[in-house]
Order: C-alpha cells, then sequence, then structure tokens
C-alpha cells in the first residue's frame, strides 16, 4: 500500500514539475510589438541659418563727436577721403570748393590726397557753425518743430548740408523754411538724423587758426 502511495505521489511531483521550464533564454529574444503600435522613423533636417553680410554698415562708435562724425561721413561719402560726387562736393565729408577755399584749400589734389587734413577741416569747419548757430542752440535745442525734437548735434549736421544761413532760416521760420540739397536732402531730413550726439568737446569758435 505504501509502495502504491509512492508511486502516485511521485507521479504527482512529475506532472507539476514538467509544467515549469527555464524562461533565462527570453532574455535573448527578440521583443514583438504589435504592428498598430509601430510608427515609420522620422528624418528632420534642419537648415542652417548663414550669418548675412551685411555691407556698407554704418560703424557704431557711440554718441560722441567720433560718432557723429563718422556717421556724418557715412551718409555723406560712405565713409569714403578719394569720393567726388556728380556735383564735385569732394571727399569723406562732401565739401564745396568755396568751403576748401575759405580754410585756404586751392589745390584739392593735396586735400583728397591727405585724411588728416579733411578731418582738420570737419572739425573747423564744424566749431566754425557751432559759432555761428550758438544763440539758435541756445534758444531752440529741446523744442519741437514739425514734431521733431531740435538738438545741437542736428542742428550743427543740418549746417553741414546746407549752410549755416539755411539752418537760421529754418529755426526762426519755426520749420516753413525747409531747404532741401539737389539730391532733395532737406535740412529736417539731417534734423532727425543725427539728433542725440554729445558735441560738447567741440569748442565754437569764431576765428578759425587753420594753419
Amino acid at each position: 500500500m505504501q509502495i502504491g502511495l509512492r508511486s502516485v505521489l511521485s507521479f504527482i511531483m512529475i506532472v507539476i514539475l514538467s509544467g515549469f521550464r527555464d524562461i533565462n533564454h527570453s532574455e535573448h529574444a527578440p521583443h514583438l510589438i504589435p504592428d498598430n503600435l509601430t510608427s515609420p522613423v522620422l528624418q528632420y533636417k534642419v537648415g542652417v541659418h548663414a550669418t548675412p553680410l551685411i555691407e556698407n554698415a554704418i560703424p557704431f562708435v557711440g554718441q560722441s563727436y567720433v560718432g557723429f562724425k563718422e556717421a556724418l561721413a557715412f551718409k555723406e561719402s560712405s565713409g569714403n577721403y578719394a569720393s567726388v560726387n556728380t556735383l564735385g562736393y569732394l571727399g569723406k565729408y562732401q565739401f564745396g570748393k568755396n568751403t576748401l577755399a575759405f580754410f585756404g584749400q586751392e589745390n584739392t589734389s593735396c586735400f583728397m590726397n591727405d585724411p588728416a587734413l579733411q578731418e582738420r577741416i570737419f572739425y573747423h569747419n564744424t566749431a566754425r557753425n557751432k559759432w555761428i548757430l550758438r544763440r539758435d542752440i541756445k534758444r531752440y535745442v529741446g523744442v519741437k518743430m514739425n514734431g521733431i525734437l531740435i538738438s545741437e548735434s542736428g542742428i550743427l549736421a543740418a549746417a553741414h548740408l546746407s549752410g549755416a544761413g539755411n539752418v537760421k532760416k529754418y529755426l526762426r521760420s519755426w520749420g516753413r523754411q525747409n531747404f532741401s540739397d539737389a539730391f532733395q536732402t532737406s535740412i529736417e531730413d539731417y534734423l532727425i538724423r543725427f539728433s542725440g550726439f554729445n558735441l560738447q568737446e567741440i569748442e565754437s569758435r569764431k576765428q578759425v587758426n587753420f594753419i
């Protein structure tokens, strides 16, 4: 009887143990994913934008006298000492022959070939305009005309464009006499464009001891 019971128990154990299998091999089996859960691999191409080359950019040198003269020179000639326009205005700052004659420069070739001379004439011409317009600068700086806030640097830039006399006419007529040059650039254009520079280092001078 005991032998029969042992046989039955042994048979039961064999049946139970046969229900287990080694699952270690599943670690290396491929993982199967249902088709409805898969999606194609998307490839994106991101364009690389090159930094644009800005030609003829105005050099930024601040709001000082240097910034003022370089901004004005860029407008006049793109900063080119050798520039001559169609009306015969010369150099980096596009001076007329009458202005050059005032400063004793009858030989325009010498003027054109001497950058330091051009810089000196610009400074002294601006200093002289500052003296001519001294009362107007005192009276009108900070005032608005035709929606334009008047500044000292704007006044002196406009004087370079049109002459100090025409700037006086504009200011004293409260903007009714707005001079424009042959290229239709007006006093108001320069008042706006060259506003806000600090020109304290330019000393107003009645007499220019240039030579």
